[in-house]
């Protein structure tokens, strides 16, 4: 199966329609059809259903859709990583992405400690909004990453457990809800004038509701001082919160581990020291 394939099943599967897929890959409709029957024919199986409105996929559809992402990432990420081999090969380096806002104590020992190994080599931070982390690692933006169960997909990386914590319930000071030492999570919900924030799919899309899309934590903690929302995040987070906010414990939320995880084929000592340097650490 070439690549090329790949790339034109996926858009055909994610546009639900052929003309928009042609449309989205800059080419005319016909040969997308006929790449996509010729496929069809050489796994022996129908991959879509046809209907009026458009494509949609059958349960083999789905398989090759989940395993053609996958491929189509390790692809790209050959090719990026490759290249940055090729432009770093006077200061060896790795990127390391994590969410911003995110675990920033746990990292600062971490980056401290790997600097001060003799063989330790540049390190580029990378941080970016949540659920963008672990897209990174897979294609090739990114050579390992901090991660947190259970927010983020960690399949098909390795991994080394950092640190295990609970959450707590972030909001804006004064509200009445602060009187509470403590709540569950249902009842953190149902705030009526503190609808909790969305996180996004692994698709970059949001669940429908009444809160603000996380796309921020900087952002969001805004609107918690402006009484707008609540946030549940890591108890580690109290360290770096400012005046205006207000914690409280929650009872019944499940625990959260802070991962270092990089890809399981990788051969970068880099990677590897920092790595060992998190275990120690």
């Amino acid at each position: 199966m070439e690549t090329r394939e790949l790339r034109y099943f996926v858009a055909v599967a994610e546009e639900q329609h052929v003309g928009r897929a042609a449309d989205r890959l800059g080419m005319a409709q016909p040969p997308l059809s006929r790449a996509i029957a010729q496929l069809e024919r050489r796994l022996g199986a129908e991959l879509f259903v046809r209907t009026p409105r458009g494509m949609a996929l059958t349960t083999a559809g789905e398989t090759l859709l989940r395993e053609g992402r996958v491929a189509l990432a390790a692809v790209e990420a050959a090719e990026r990583r490759t290249r940055r081999t090729v432009e770093s090969a006077d200061r060896p380096s790795i990127v390391l992405t994590a969410k911003a806002g995110a675990s920033s104590e746990l990292m600062a020992k971490l980056l401290d400690a790997y600097a001060a190994e003799p063989d330790a080599v540049a390190v580029d931070v990378l941080l970016s909004a949540p659920g963008h982390q672990a897209p990174m690692l897979r294609d090739g933006r990114a050579d390992v990453a901090i991660l947190h169960q259970p927010f983020d997909d960690l399949s098909g990386f390795d991994t080394e457990a950092l640190s295990v914590e609970d959450q707590v319930l972030i909001l804006p000071a004064g509200h009445p809800a602060t009187a509470r030492h403590s709540m569950s999570v249902a009842e953190a919900r149902s705030i009526p004038d503190l609808p909790l924030p969305r996180w996004p799919h692994l698709d970059g899309s949001y669940p429908d509701g009444p809160g603000p899309e996380l796309r921020d934590l900087t952002q969001v903690l805004q609107l918690v001082r402006l009484g707008r929302t609540a946030l549940v995040l890591p108890e580690s987070a109290q360290a770096n919160l400012r005046d205006g906010l207000a914690v409280v414990h929650l009872t019944d939320a499940p625990p959260v581990t802070t991962v270092i995880a990089w890809p399981p084929h990788s051969t970068s000592t880099g990677v590897a020291g920092l790595v060992r340097t998190a275990g120690r650490l």
